[in-house]
């Protein structure tokens, strides 16, 4: 299930529902039901690249990086394609519970991250071995879940810049998790041809890019909140920016295995980050 980086999938809905709070109209019940939504679409995601990254020879023993389950034999491959499945069918349950209250086109937004949790590592052309993995943390888990977490819990689309302004935020953080990651695993990728942005343009880069999101996030969350609370609750907003560059500095002297807790550390601070956001816009409210 790779527990470090469930934060990431959280953080968006916890950030959504915040923004739904501002407006007054939080709702409870599918607060919860998108929570564990998007914690089975992550699951299944990370189930679906174990499981493909070593029937594509993608992963190999004794990597830098956490222990993969069926590339060193604990797993055999055919209970993580079960898993996979079950696990992405639990989740559309989940979701088509929310049709209660978005109604029934929700369920094409509910096949389009299915699809996109398998095609991050499968299918003719995985998006996590072309470059385009941050890219698709920023859609799947900064936008997609504030956005629609806001709407399925406020029920309207009324002040839907403040959303869209934190989930590029969310979005940005969380594709500072997978930076790490490939940072961690640039020479294990780059010996058996798997593309990452890292691999690509090379370590310096993905230090830069690192550092570069995080202060992009900053920014988006004070355009959010700079005319929308008063200024004392944005000290939560400072204290990210810092630890932000101090998980920087860590990052730019770590290699390999250093960098496992790293990792976990950048998913916590996104959960730092929506708590305080949830409880900013729930106490500032309209």
């Amino acid at each position: 299930m790779r527990l470090r980086t469930l934060p990431v999938s959280a953080a968006g809905v916890i950030t959504g529902a915040g923004c739904a709070a501002y407006t007054g109209n939080f709702r409870v019940l599918p607060f919860i039901l998108c929570l564990l939504f998007a914690l089975g679409a992550q699951i299944a995601s990370n189930f679906a690249n174990e499981y493909f990254d070593y029937k594509n020879g993608f992963d190999r023993k004794g990597r830098a990086g956490f222990r993969r389950g069926v590339t060193e034999g604990d797993i055999k491959p055919g209970a993580m394609l079960r898993a996979t499945l079950l696990t992405l069918a639990l989740t559309g349950v989940i979701g088509c519970l929310l049709i209660i209250w978005g109604g029934w086109w929700l369920i094409a937004v509910g096949v389009t991250v299915a699809i996109f949790a398998l095609a991050y590592s499968a299918g003719p052309w995985p998006l996590s071995h072309h470059g385009l993995g941050e890219l698709a943390v920023i859609i799947f888990f900064g936008f997609v879940p504030v956005v629609f977490t806001f709407y399925l819990t406020s029920g309207g689309w009324e002040y839907y810049k403040m959303p869209l302004y934190l989930g590029g935020a969310i979005g940005l953080m969380g594709a500072n998790v997978l930076v790490v990651n490939n940072y961690r695993d640039i020479d294990d990728d780059r010996a058996v041809g798997k593309h990452t942005l890292a691999v690509k343009f090379g370590p310096e880069f993905a230090k830069r890019l690192y550092f570069i999101n995080g202060i992009a996030a900053f920014m988006l969350t004070e355009f959010a909140l700079v005319l929308s609370v008063p200024i004392i609750w944005q000290i939560g907003s400072l204290i990210y920016v810092n630890l932000h560059y101090l998980l920087w500095t860590r990052l730019c002297i770590s290699k390999g295995a250093e960098l496992n807790p790293l990792l976990g550390k950048t998913a916590m601070l996104m959960i730092f980050v929506s708590v305080w956001l949830f409880a900013t816009l729930a106490v500032n409210n309209l």
